[in-house]
């Protein structure tokens, strides 16, 4: 490896940079422990239209906390505004059916 930066003349933090990191956007919202949100069909209507906005440029990750009461919203892509405003959307359905 140390051959490898001498040769290239250019520092470890270039050489070993194996993919660009896109924007990633995380939000949790709590729920009441008797709500199912994940189950409501608004719901699953704004996931679906956030990964169809995405258009395989992203992704989507919307899962219950194991340890507490909360769903965590991660949401990840080359557009760091559409995945904002996806993001934005599905908590807010997340929190209108908690």
């Amino acid at each position: 490896m140390l051959a490898l930066l001498a040769e290239q003349r250019r520092p470890l933090s270039e050489i070993g940079r194996v993919f660009e990191p896109l924007p990633q956007i995380l939000k949790s919202v709590r729920f009441t422990a008797a709500a199912q949100p994940l189950d409501n069909p608004q719901v699953k209507q704004a996931i679906a239209s956030g990964e169809a906005a995405l258009n395989g440029k992203g992704r989507l990750l919307i899962r219950k906390s194991g340890t507490e009461p909360v769903i965590r919203v991660m949401g990840e892509g080359e557009d760091e505004a559409l995945v904002t405003r996806i993001v934005a959307e599905i908590v807010a359905a997340v929190q209108a059916a908690a």
